[in-house]
Parts: structure tokens; sequence; C-alpha cells
């Protein structure tokens, strides 16, 4: 037997074997030849960085742009937060908004209210106001208008959101000019989101000739497919 032979087997000898009788390192082989391809999950994409400088007016018409579409005073920590910047840097804008708009004497302004910043239309031009509120009180209600009323109807009390949610589109503008045609109001706030919630008025039964809102019509005869109408929890008054 040649002296190579005997360092072979020698090495096979001396290898520890596994409890199946095969030694570690054939296993070892046999395992790095069969290596699985472990799937990796899919790493989240890191959230895109708002550029408000890179924006026509910068980072004050950011400010403004976002002021003139709340509906509720929002905070300087909010509008931080939203944007991109310091505190400081909007407590600042907010200042020079509010010295613009004085200055320029613009219909509105912008006033600090329960500890937030919101636009507002000045005193001075309250008639104006009052008059455009009134004649458009004689106009026909849209078709959007008729719907989102019928949605607050039946679920009052009930928040945009969830009025939004039923008819798929953003209804924001849409419950302005019922709240200013006087049809829904505001009713307390959800006790879980904070969200403010709106029922109909004592106007709403008096134009519709309604008593109480029992006296709605049930809408399960007028839809063809009641269970999706439980789902949306859309249904008549009791």
């Amino acid at each position: 037997m040649s002296e190579q032979t005997v360092e072979q087997d020698a090495a096979l000898t001396d290898a520890p074997a596994t409890p199946d009788g095969s030694t570690a390192e054939s296993t070892a082989g046999s395992s790095a030849g069969s290596t699985q391809h472990v799937h990796e999950p899919d790493q989240q994409q890191p959230e895109q960085v708002l550029d408000v400088d890179a924006m026509p007016s910068g980072a004050r018409g950011a400010v403004e742009a976002v002021l003139m579409v709340v509906d509720e005073p929002v905070t300087e920590v909010a509008l931080a937060s939203a944007l991109g910047l310091t505190t400081e840097q909007v407590s600042q804008l907010l200042a020079e908004l509010v010295v613009d708009y004085d200055a320029a004497g613009r219909g509105f302004e912008l006033r600090r209210v329960a500890g937030g910043w919101r636009i507002y239309s000045r005193a001075e031009y309250a008639p104006a106001v009052e008059r455009f509120m009134l004649d458009g009180q004689t106009a026909r209600l849209t078709q959007a208008a008729l719907e989102t009323l019928a949605i607050v109807a039946y679920r009052q009390p009930v928040s945009r959101a969830r009025v939004g949610a039923v008819r798929g589109v953003n209804v924001d503008a849409v419950m302005r000019t019922l709240l200013s045609r006087g049809l829904v109001e505001e009713a307390g706030h959800d006790p879980e989101t904070g969200a403010v919630l709106y029922r109909t008025t004592t106007y709403f039964l008096q134009r519709l000739g309604l008593t109480s809102l029992g006296e709605l019509p049930a809408l399960a005869p007028f839809l063809p497919e009641v269970d999706a109408l439980d789902e949306l929890g859309v249904g008549g008054m009791s």
C-alpha cells in the first residue's frame, strides 16, 4: 500500500462520525451542496422626503396651501411634521402671513384659535358673505350634495371620513355646502378617533315635511343588495 493511500485512510478514520454512520466531513459537504434559498421579506421603501424649498413659493407657499384646506385650526407642530420644518420656522412663517394679510387688506385673515391656526373671512366683509350665503339657499342641491345628505340622514351621527368612505370620494366641499345651508350640524366627536360627527338639523326635517327621523323611508325596498348595504351600515331608520 502506498504512503498516499495510508494518509487518506487515516484522514477518513480520524473524521468524527454522525449518528447515521457518515463522517462529519462528508455530511458538511453534502449540506453545502444542497443549500436551500431562504426567501427574504421585501424591504419597505423609505418614505419620500418632501422638499418644500423646491416648490414655487417655498415653505411659505406650502404652509398657505395647507391652511387653505384645513377644516379645523391646525397647530405649529402638525404643520412642521407634515412639511418637514421646525416649529420655529413654522411660527415665523405664520407671523409673516398674518402681517402680510393685514397690510394687503385681504378679505381674509389668519387667526390663532383654540391652540391652532386657520384662515377666516374678515368681519368687515360679513355683509358680502351673508348675502352670498343667503342667495345660495335658493339654489338646488347637486346630486353629490343630495347623496351626501342622505348618508348623513341614515347614518347619523357620522364623520366626514365615514361619509367619504361610503361615497368613495372626498366630501369636504359638499359637507361645507350642507353646513352653510343649515341642513346638517356638528354633533360632538367620535370617542375613538376624535373626528367631528355630523347629524341633520330641525331645518332638514322642516324642508322634508317630517316631524322626526323615524319618518324617513326605509332604504331596503329601493336597493337590490341589502346584505351589502348592511355591511356599509346604511340601513333604514327604525
